[in-house]
């Protein structure tokens, strides 16, 4: 898909209303809108637990994992992170699954991803990847049914987690991960990235920035895009503080949070929210930009970050995109990446 094909302005408009109504606390808690979900079409969830109840003993062993399994180079492996890596051996695509088994994984995909960002995603996967499944694998933690659980999808610029609210304080049921690579060393203008629109709507909001704002929010070096472990409250978060900003400017950030939420489903969407709003909203961050990596040269921010005391979107634009999200209504969540 071409970056001509935006985002459709209805769409937008309304994940975005959702984002600033949620910052405001005019949202209903995840566990409602899960439920909303349930009632309208089954779950991530349920098709997790549909696909459990397929594998036989050996996809188990290779597969599924104790809810707090750890593993001797990751940690505990369900909340492991990466821009590149496989949970497990068995690939998607590959015959260790049943074409029943790949269909029900592709169903958790398309149930985790909204449906507006089905076709761009999609795109992401055949340019970085060669299409779903292909270099990606799955693991499940816990038992579905039976007490907590969850499915990891990983891959090349991917982790996506499908958790029902099991896995405590956290939004997206962990540290997500996703990225594009339409080209290894992008231009500046990122041609055909699918999440290249993100940057484009922060940056302006640095534009809208008045002169000492921008120096504040403007620093020299990209910090390890890695790094997406929560500093806490009253740490010394670099950047502009979001209380320095303008009425007319939060409305614009809300409107940036909003693009990065519209790509998953709702209850993930207003899970993340609520994390926000728990742990002091957009005025408990600091927004930043990297003048290194500057693409081009042309002023237009490939990196950016915003943070808070357990918010971190990290947003690396150079040389290709890839963005790290740690979200949680508590500080005291141990990254493990």
């Amino acid at each position: 898909m071409s970056q001509s094909e935006s985002i459709n302005r209805r769409k937008f408009l309304e994940s975005t209303a959702t984002a600033a109504a949620v910052l405001a606390g005019g949202s209903a808690l995840h566990h409602n809108a899960y439920a909303a979900e349930a009632t309208a079409k089954p779950t991530a969830e349920t098709v997790v637990g549909q696909l459990y109840q397929t594998l036989d003993d050996s996809q188990r062993k290779a597969v599924t994992f104790d809810w707090d399994h750890k593993d001797s180079k990751r940690g505990l492996l369900r909340n492991f992170v990466a821009n590149n890596w496989n949970i497990t051996k068995p690939e998607i695509i590959s015959d260790f699954y049943s074409d029943e088994q790949r269909e029900l994984i592709t169903k958790v995909f398309e149930s985790i991803v909204h449906p507006d960002w089905h076709e761009r995603y999609y795109q992401q996967l055949e340019d970085d990847a060669g299409g779903f499944g292909n270099e990606q694998s799955i693991a499940i933690f816990g038992k579905p049914g039976d007490g907590k659980f969850e499915m990891v999808i990983t891959g090349r610029h991917m982790t996506l987690r499908c958790d029902g609210n099991s896995a405590d304080h956290v939004a997206f049921g962990g540290p997500i991960f996703y990225g594009h690579a339409p080209a290894f060393n992008e231009g500046k203008d990122h041609i055909d990235n699918v999440f290249w629109n993100q940057a484009v709507q922060a940056n302006k909001l640095y534009q809208m920035l008045d002169g000492k704002q921008q120096k504040e929010a403007l620093l020299a070096k990209t910090p390890r895009e890695q790094a997406v472990a929560f500093r806490g409250p009253g740490a010394n978060i670099p950047g502009l503080p979001v209380t320095d900003m303008s009425s007319d400017q939060k409305e614009h950030l809300q409107k940036v949070v909003g693009t990065l939420v519209e790509m998953y489903r709702t209850s993930d969407q207003e899970e993340a929210m609520t994390c926000l709003k728990t742990q002091g909203g957009l005025d408990s961050c600091c927004l930043s930009f990297y003048s290194d990596n500057d693409i081009g040269k042309d002023g237009v921010w490939d990196n950016w970050r915003l943070e808070g005391p357990s918010f971190v979107w990290h947003y690396r634009g150079a040389p290709h995109v890839h963005v790290w999200v740690n979200v949680a209504d508590s500080h005291k969540v141990k990254l493990n990446a």
